[in-house]
């Protein structure tokens, strides 16, 4: 049996507000992952199940190797759709945010969500929420938001609304968001979820191939490149760091999602415990942290690069050089040295 963390008065309040809505908008972060595309298609495809008018908004594209889920092709993308993107939200009277809690982690949407005169619902695992929404869920203990989109259907009485399809995505983001269940994955109600979501008839191999084996020939080779010319190693500190710039992503053909998961490879290195990838797009620096044990990444995120996140895996941005990240990086790390030397 699932343990009841969401109230029932946010439960109820919720219910009411669907019951009322006709247009429902569900958005997610920038730079959509797969908790955040995983726990956005569930829930529209459970509300595509009752019978919802319902729309999935993210602020740019997102993976491909995210795009065979069904419903991903009418995702909105709104850098491309500025004007849709618009309208849907204006016109809605229920909007979802999934999968953050702070309007600047949705960038150029954030003003029409906040403006919007639609009821807002966020359900989140993110530490520290704001205070833009009506009713907040957030439970930073759960490994996902998919998660609590399978517990937030479950507790209003709708299991059986839970398709194969909107199953896939539940899995999906659940074994995104924990590294396919290698870390913040410890809890036994994971389990248990992932024994109703096989009962849904989801092949959880296949999800498994779809996300990790299906990569293209120019991200191989882009991989091999980076562990051999550009992963640096500090041995005192027991750290990995990986910086790619623009121009080297664009030298490999590279495409959105190309990088995913490279952030984590360091940590099979026995001696390594905190892994950061720096990466450099058209306009900002993305910086991932992964790490093994109790190194607290959220804490060196939020410290150094005004990010966040979770205890081993959080992200961060910068608006600066490639080389002044890196830089940064480097002169932050000797702070967290009696820390990295007890873990």
């Amino acid at each position: 049996m699932l343990n009841k963390i969401i109230s029932e008065s946010n439960i109820q309040k919720v219910k009411k507000l669907i019951d009322k809505s006709d247009k429902i908008v569900i958005v997610t972060h920038i730079s959509p992952d797969g908790d955040a595309i995983g726990s956005s298609l569930a829930l529209y495809q459970f509300f595509l199940q009752i019978g919802k008018s319902v729309n999935v908004l993210v602020p740019n594209n997102f993976p491909g190797f995210l795009k065979w889920l069904k419903g991903a092709k009418e995702i909105v993308v709104g850098e491309w759709k500025e004007n849709l993107t618009k309208d849907l939200i204006g016109d809605a009277d229920l909007i979802f945010c999934l999968d953050f809690n702070i309007l600047k982690r949705i960038e150029q949407l954030g003003p029409l969500i906040r403006q919007a005169s639609a009821k807002k619902v966020m359900i989140d695992h993110h530490l520290d929420p704001d205070n833009f929404c009506d009713v907040v869920i957030s439970h930073p203990e759960v490994s996902s938001t998919s998660e609590l989109i399978f517990r937030f259907i479950c507790r209003m009485g709708m299991f059986e609304y839970i398709d194969k399809n909107c199953a896939e995505c539940i899995y999906m983001g659940m074994m995104t968001d924990t590294g396919a269940f290698t870390y913040n994955s410890n809890s036994p109600q994971i389990y248990y979820i992932i024994s109703e979501l096989l009962e849904k008839e989801i092949d959880k191999d296949a999800i498994y191939n779809k996300v990790y084996n299906d990569y293209s020939e120019c991200r191989i080779r882009l991989q091999g490149y980076v562990l051999y010319e550009k992963m640096k190693i500090f041995k005192e500190y027991k750290t990995s760091l990986i910086a790619l710039s623009y121009e080297e992503q664009k030298r490999f053909y590279g495409k959105r999602g190309d990088t995913e998961g490279f952030v984590n490879i360091p940590l099979s290195i026995g001696s390594i415990i905190f892994s950061v990838f720096i990466r450099e797009e058209e306009n900002k620096i993305k910086i991932s942290f992964r790490s093994k044990g109790k190194f607290p990444t959220n804490q060196f995120a939020a410290e150094v690069f005004d990010g966040g996140g979770h205890l081993n895996a959080s992200g961060g941005e910068f608006y600066g050089t490639l080389e002044e990240a890196v830089t940064l990086f480097e002169e932050a790390l000797p702070k967290y040295a009696d820390i990295l030397a007890n873990c």
